[in-house]
């Protein structure tokens, strides 16, 4: 798919971050249609994906959606949670339109309704969850590019990536390549650097996400008040010297280092 061009090449610091994110660790089951996708299985029964046709597939279906004129008639949907926060990234870095969350039956068939849409491309983040949107795209001739694990029906898939689509990071760098292999492809970046971290692309918990913010905003409150400073007795005497004397005790102190007081005699009772 990379035509053997050394541009389209995925370099050290990619296959690195493919290993880092746990897209080559399949799943224990494996579809037919899938087996040439697999390197090996390991003794516990998960099926390693080769990476290296990952990324050829992962140019290829950035190669499509570059063809398409209008970026608007690319669709990213995504079912799950976990990929919902990518569609939506790699929806604004591209341009196209996204679906995240519940799919409304209808979109790509029914015209009466207000969310219909005539794509040109669809990509989705798993073939099970968004299997509804698939089956309308096979009903009006829409290519389908597909995130797929070793497991996955390619019922209706034209351009299957092999990845690990059940964890979190893997989910989120695909589309974060395949973001920006589109953008380099457009001449929107170079092909050395882009600002953007995968880390933007990660699903994130709402309750750790409101952690941080609330931990945050302590952290800030504290530093715009200052910090507290404890006061000491003002009646202590400063001195610069510390190898000089003590000073004498004070006339009647009860105090420690004061002169002991003489006991007073019990007045005897008036007879």
């Amino acid at each position: 798919m990379s035509a053997g061009l050394s541009v389209l090449a995925a370099t050290e610091d990619d296959y690195t971050k493919l290993l880092m994110a746990q897209t080559h660790v399949g799943a224990r089951n494996i579809n037919w249609q899938m087996k040439k996708y697999v390197y090996k299985r390991k003794p516990d029964g998960f099926h390693i994906i080769n990476i290296h046709k990952t990324w050829e597939k992962m140019v290829l279906a950035a190669r499509i959606i570059v063809a398409i004129e209008n970026p608007q008639d690319v669709c990213a949907i995504s079912g799950r949670p976990y990929g919902q926060r990518a569609v939506l990234k790699f929806a604004s870095h591209i341009g196209a339109t996204a679906v995240a969350g519940r799919y409304t039956p209808g979109t790509f068939t029914n015209q009466i309704q207000r969310a219909f849409k005539e794509p040109r491309v669809l990509v989705v983040t798993d073939p099970r969850t968004d299997h509804q949107p698939i089956a309308e795209a096979s009903y009006v001739n829409i290519p389908v590019i597909a995130i797929c694990d070793t497991d996955t029906p390619l019922r209706y898939v034209d351009v299957a990536i092999p990845a690990n689509n059940k964890s979190i990071h893997s989910i989120g760098l695909i589309w974060w390549l395949m973001a920006r292999q589109v953008k380099r492809l457009r001449g929107s970046i170079t092909y050395d650097a882009w600002d953007v971290m995968p880390d933007l692309y990660f699903y994130r918990d709402p309750e750790e996400a409101e952690k941080e913010e609330r931990e945050q905003a302590a952290l800030a409150a504290s530093a715009d008040a200052g910090p507290a400073y404890q006061q000491w007795d003002s009646a202590v005497p400063a001195t610069d010297d510390w190898n000089a004397a003590p000073a004498a005790p004070v006339v009647g102190a009860t105090g420690f280092g004061a002169a002991p007081v003489a006991a007073v005699a019990p007045v005897a009772a008036a007879a």
